[in-house]
């Protein structure tokens, strides 16, 4: 399913607009809250729980890229989260959002294999992310 998606249209066009919306911070911010959104709207509860935490990682890195303070992230990873994003708030995609249950399937399974795919970008942020909660704190 993986290739489908990204030799799908849907996914080239996801990726076309990221590479417009890392230059610009308000529209990062715009696509993290349209993806918190629509993580609301589809409750990803029971297995996909696990899917939703992994969401919310991608959405504070952007976050943390848009406001500067999160430099440590390589160009094509960012392209790669934020074109992912970009699909997975697309209702019209390789399986439509509007049907029930398998509508989020190609989403999940597009948010599963980036965070294989970015493991250590990832695992380097979180731990950024940590070290800033830290000092913040003490």
């Amino acid at each position: 399913m993986i290739s489908r998606i990204l030799k799908s249209i849907f996914f080239k066009r996801a990726t076309g607009k990221a590479g417009r919306y890392v230059h610009n911070s308000a529209r990062l911010f715009e696509l993290a809250k349209d993806v918190m959104g629509k993580m609301n709207q589809v409750g990803f509860k029971g297995g996909l729980a696990e899917v939703a935490g992994s969401v919310q990682v991608l959405i504070r890195m952007v976050r943390a890229y848009a406001s500067g303070e999160y430099k440590g992230l390589p160009w094509k990873s960012l392209i790669s989260v934020v074109a992912v994003l970009i699909y997975f708030v697309s209702p019209i995609d390789l399986i439509p959002d509007f049907l029930p249950v398998i509508g989020i399937a190609d989403d999940v399974a597009l948010i599963a294999w980036l965070i294989k795919t970015l493991g250590s970008d990832i695992a380097k942020f979180s731990q950024w992310e940590k070290s800033e909660k830290t000092i913040n704190i003490g």
